[in-house]
């Protein structure tokens, strides 16, 4: 691995050479029904919340919710009926040439309420004017009753070039994404998970762009590549992304007239902070000289904190981190 002042280098095109060690970490274990795929997680010692070395970080002035609504209102696209809503709780860079993304995030059994709803954890490399042109890559872990049967956190990756209308899809259920391993199975479950005031377990995910073909492809841990995603799907994403954004989101059917308990995350709010929230930390973004640098001015925010939230902070063994997530309906959230 090649560092320079700082900067870590995802090496070089069209695989990201010098990130894959000849030990494969990432082990994906096969049964003859698909519900038999799982992909491994990484037990990890959580110490992002040592009050030593941690400098914490609020993002929430009115101004940053009225530009977030904004930027997030192309998340419209996916409701299927006037009363399905979507939550977030994310960190996001914006207004530079991001080249790729890279963080871990802890992996959860969310509860999930309804059938039409889900929840995830990913991240999404954006680029485009937030209208019609928009172009998104995402990977992460969903737990979607409705896509998958059942309620395990799954491995996913998700692309469209036109906000969500017509193009792109889910995983591999239509052309676009280009799987190079078949080692790892994408829409498997990941298991372990992590356990409420236990042991944690996450995975890494490094989402990077060829300089040389142009092409965007996904690492899962630090084993081979899982595949890419062609220059030639995408317009704006044909260049760089002006965005990137870490973090979780739900849908709210708001049952009976009321907020959904469907869980972000965890489930619960990341002020109760180590082993206990969702996480995501080490987080960077791949910069115009094709090198991992922490994701500095990371803004946080929560379009709905008393259903989801998010609280962040820096230190030596977690780089740039934030803990987010929340129960969905409580008295604060009706």
């Amino acid at each position: 691995m090649d560092s320079t002042c700082g900067k870590t280098r995802p090496g070089g095109a069209p695989i990201i050479g010098s990130l894959v060690p000849l030990l494969l970490l990432l082990l994906v274990f096969f049964s003859s029904s698909p519900a038999g795929f799982f992909v491994s997680a990484h037990k990890h010692h959580a110490r992002g919340n040592k009050s030593n070395s941690t400098s914490w970080a609020a993002f929430r002035p009115k101004e940053e919710l009225v530009a977030y609504t904004r930027i997030m209102a192309r998340m419209a696209r996916m409701e299927k009926s006037s009363n399905k809503t979507i939550r977030h709780a994310v960190g996001y860079v914006t207004g530079d040439q991001f080249y790729g993304a890279k963080a871990s995030l802890n992996v959860w059994s969310a509860n999930v309420a309804s059938p039409a709803e889900f929840s995830l954890s990913q991240i999404w490399v954006i680029s485009g004017s937030f209208g019609n042109d928009l172009n998104t890559i995402e990977g992460g872990w969903q737990v979607s009753p409705e896509l998958y049967g059942d309620s395990n956190p799954r491995f996913f990756t998700y692309w469209t070039t036109d906000a969500y209308q017509e193009t792109g899809c889910y995983n591999l259920h239509c052309s676009g994404f280009v799987q190079t391993n078949n080692r790892i199975a994408i829409g498997a479950a990941i298991s372990p998970i992590s356990v409420y005031n236990g042991r944690q377990y996450d995975i890494s995910l490094l989402i990077w762009k060829d300089p040389r073909r142009g092409h965007w492809w996904l690492q899962l841990g630090s084993g081979p590549l899982v595949g890419y995603w062609p220059s030639f799907l995408f317009s704006h994403l044909g260049g760089h992304a002006n965005m990137v954004q870490f973090g979780g989101e739900v849908v709210n059917s708001r049952p009976s007239g009321s907020h959904t308990p469907t869980q972000m995350g965890s489930g619960h709010f990341p002020r109760e902070g180590a082993n206990r929230a969702a996480y995501f930390r080490n987080v960077q973004v791949v910069d115009w000289d094709n090198s991992l640098v922490p994701a500095a001015a990371l803004r946080l925010v929560a379009d709905h904190p008393g259903c989801y939230d998010i609280k962040g902070g820096s230190n030596r063994a977690w780089g740039n981190y934030f803990y987010y997530g929340g129960p969905g309906r409580n008295v604060h959230c009706p």
